[in-house]
Parts: C-alpha cells; sequence; structure tokens
C-alpha cells in the first residue's frame, strides 16, 4: 500500500508544506530528501525533486478519529492491579488532539497532574470495516509511528470521569505522533520492536512491543466490527509500564518537562510540556 518507506512530512525553507522520504527515522531539520507528489501521505503518486527540511511536521495534516487503548501491556495491567481485560478497553481522541513532533503540549493548570503514556501508533490506509479472519488486517496499515497518549490525571480519576478515559485525554494536542510515518514493508516484526520513554533524559518506560496484550490485528478486527475506518484513523495502542500515575509517589509532570518517546526504527518523538497561560 506504501509508496513510502520512511515518510516525513515537513515544511520547506519557502514555508511550502511537503512529503518526502527520510533517509532515516532519525530525520532531522537541514536533511534534503527526496519530494513526493501528493497532498495525503495514502495518495502519494510520485517522486518530485529534492527538498531540505526546515520544520518537521505531524504525519499527517489532519485525523477522521484517533482511538486509544487502555490496559494493553501485561507489565502495565500489573502495574495498575486491575484485571487482565477480556476485550480491548477503547476509547476516542478527537481531531483536535493530534499534534506533531516538537510542538509543546498546552495544560490549563499544575492541579492538572499531567501524565506520559508513550505508545506505538497505527495509520489506517484505507476504508476498513468488519474484518474477517480469513483477511489480513495488516493489510488496511499504513504505517507505524511513535505517539504520546497525553493524559491529564486529574480528570480521569473516577469521581471527575465516571470512570470513562476520554475526557482526561482529549484536550487539543494531546495525541502528538511522528517523527516519521514508517511503511509495514520495513518492520517485519512489530514484536521485536522496543519502546522507551524519556522525562528530561531519565527513562521511565522500557519495553518491548511484544508485551501487548491485544496485537494490532487483533486491535484493527475489533475497532472495525460494524464502524468504518477512514484513511487517516490513528490507533493509539497501548502504554506499557513506568506512567507518572503509578509511581511511588506518583510524579507527574511539570511546565516545561520534556517528554521522547523512542521506539527502536521509528525514531524519537519529542515534545514539551508547557502550563498555558489564559489570555
Amino acid at each position: 500500500m506504501s509508496l513510502f518507506q520512511r515518510l516525513v512530512r515537513f515544511e520547506t525553507d519557502g514555508g511550502k508544506i511537503c512529503y518526502g522520504e527520510a533517509p532515516s527515522s532519525d530525520v532531522k531539520v537541514g536533511d534534503s530528501v527526496q519530494v513526493y507528489e501528493g497532498s495525503e501521505p495514502w495518495s502519494l503518486v510520485s517522486r518530485g525533486g529534492q527538498a531540505r527540511i526546515a520544520k518537521i511536521l505531524c504525519p499527517l495534516p489532519s485525523t477522521p478519529m484517533i482511538y486509544g487503548i487502555g490496559l494493553n501491556y501485561k507489565a502495565h495491567i500489573a502495574e495498575a492491579g486491575f484485571p487482565v481485560p477480556e476485550f480491548p478497553t477503547v476509547f476516542t481522541k478527537p481531531p483536535d488532539a493530534l499534534n506533531g513532533p516538537d510542538e509543546d503540549i498546552l495544560f490549563l493548570s499544575e492541579g492538572w497532574n499531567m501524565d506520559y503514556e508513550g505508545e506505538l501508533c497505527v495509520v489506517v490506509g484505507k476504508d476498513c470495516k468488519d474484518v474477517n479472519e480469513d483477511e489480513d488486517p495488516l493489510a488496511y496499515v499504513l504505517g507505524y509511528t511513535c505517539g504520546n497518549d497525553a493524559s491529564a490525571r486529574y480528570w480521569q480519576m473516577p469521581a471527575r470521569s465516571g470512570n470513562q478515559h476520554g475526557y482526561a485525554k482529549s484536550f487539543d494536542g494531546f495525541a502528538p505522533i511522528g517523527p516519521v510515518l514508517v511503511s509495514p514493508s520495513v518492520v517485519p516484526r512489530l514484536d521485536e520492536l522496543s519502546l522507551k520513554t524519556r522525562v528530561n533524559g531519565e527513562v521511565r518506560q522500557e519495553t518491548s512491543v511484544g508485551d501487548l496484550l491485544f496485537d494490532i490485528g487483533s486491535l484493527i478486527r475489533h475497532l472495525s466490527k460494524s464502524t468504518t475506518l477512514r484513511p487517516g484513523t490513528v490507533i493509539m495502542t497501548g502504554t506499557p509500564s513506568g506512567v507518572a500515575a503509578f509511581m511511588q509517589p506518583p510524579n507527574w509532570l511539570h511546565d516545561g518537562d520534556q517528554v521522547e518517546v523512542e521506539i527502536s526504527g521509528l525514531g524519537t518523538l519529542t515534545n514539551v510540556y508547557r502550563l498555558k497561560t489564559k489570555p
């Protein structure tokens, strides 16, 4: 499905927004890349010339839907003290939660108890509905990328959420992904990927994607039941153990803290949490 191997969406020195073939998952400002023609990552048709990256952008210009999966790493389920779910725990984030690499994650109060959740993310590349057992669900995957399911735990507490995840995770910019979108052809074994989350350089999460309870194919089958997953849909597949909420005591993020989510072969997503000043 993918024309690309490692797709980067970027702004040129002249302010033009382009897609290009990144030389590696560790693409950086100043790199020169071959440019693709097309306005959406699932409809790129050919390569143009070369362009220099002035700013790396979110791999997607927009998304129809972001799905989040809770309690999907076995070690995370254990640290949370919850029973092992029989089916995926699904919540959604609105399109405006989408954010990109090196963009700030804005929150309104230190009392929000801000947290990070490093995650492997899947981007759907074509309409997907009712995937049956005879189909390969990974055939609907356009690519993989790093993500951070930013969470305001204050709003996730049962007294304020009714035990629903969504509101605490749905604020604008609370779903950064990037820096590149990597073709499935480059990632033959998802279970061999390693994920690491750092806060101001300190490793907080470190695991193998093989610790997932529900694998990517199972998630796509489940989410597509009587539901159309449109191109550009993002699936945030869950976070491993090591979130701030379950540290003793909880080690919440503060204004200016930098969070890096690194997945082997997919690059490193970096964002800074910023306390938003009211106008």
